[in-house]
């Protein structure tokens, strides 16, 4: 079957805001006095409810947390990282190649749709997405593939007839899920995970062209 679209995920594959999520919230621990293992963080990546940092200091610290200023200051620390931020490697390359093969261009992701918007345009990168699928518009975020199943239907196409880019666990089963051809591109947060299910794993989009990919099948 021939493939027609390309699903890319937000958050840790367009850009690599996993890693300075973590160190965000890791820096919040250490002015606490504790230590946000990177184990733990990953398991809220790509998902709501997955690992709550802010339960998690409360235990580690034996009394409840002013969570308002604690997520103020995680913002603060978060936002303070990301202003220099950059797409990830190969992603304006592959941007262009699925639009020059001309393929249909989506985005399925757990994030706000608010969040997504504001650095699609800081990336210069939101012409490129004729569909964007938020946590706005689902019950159910990733691992459950709503998201996926939503974008493929507002792209016109089957899952199957669409590739999915992803960077975490969760979001990979989403993905497998929803029936699409699952590549994986790790960032340095989420690359100890379990990637059984992708049909490509690669350290970058660099590594690969869709053209040679455009008559695979799952």
């Amino acid at each position: 079957m021939t493939i027609k679209a390309v699903v890319f995920d937000f958050d840790g594959t367009l850009m690599d805001t996993e890693t300075y999520a973590y160190e965000a919230f890791s820096s919040v621990y250490t002015e606490h006095g504790h230590e946000l293992k990177l184990e733990d963080w990953a398991l809220g990546i790509g998902t709501h409810g997955g690992f709550d940092p802010y339960t998690d200091l409360e235990e580690r610290l034996g009394r409840t947390i002013d969570r308002d200023v604690v997520e103020a200051r995680y913002n603060e620390l978060h936002e303070e990282k990301l202003i220099h931020t950059t797409p990830r490697p190969g992603v304006i390359a592959r941007l262009e190649e699925a639009r020059s093969l001309g393929w249909a261009i989506g985005l399925a992701s757990s994030s706000p749709h608010a969040w997504i918007e504001k650095y699609l345009q800081k990336l210069g990168i939101r012409e490129y997405f004729s569909v964007i699928r938020s946590a706005d518009d689902v019950e159910k975020v990733k691992p459950d593939p709503a998201l996926y199943l939503l974008a493929a239907e507002a792209l016109g196409v089957r899952p199957e007839e669409a590739i999915a880019i992803e960077d975490s666990m969760n979001g990979l089963r989403a993905a497998v899920a929803a029936g699409m051809y699952a590549i994986v591109t790790p960032n340095p947060v989420t690359k100890h995970m379990d990637f059984t299910g992708a049909k490509l794993i690669v350290n970058s989009l660099e590594e690969i062209r869709f053209a040679d990919l455009k008559d695979e099948e799952n």
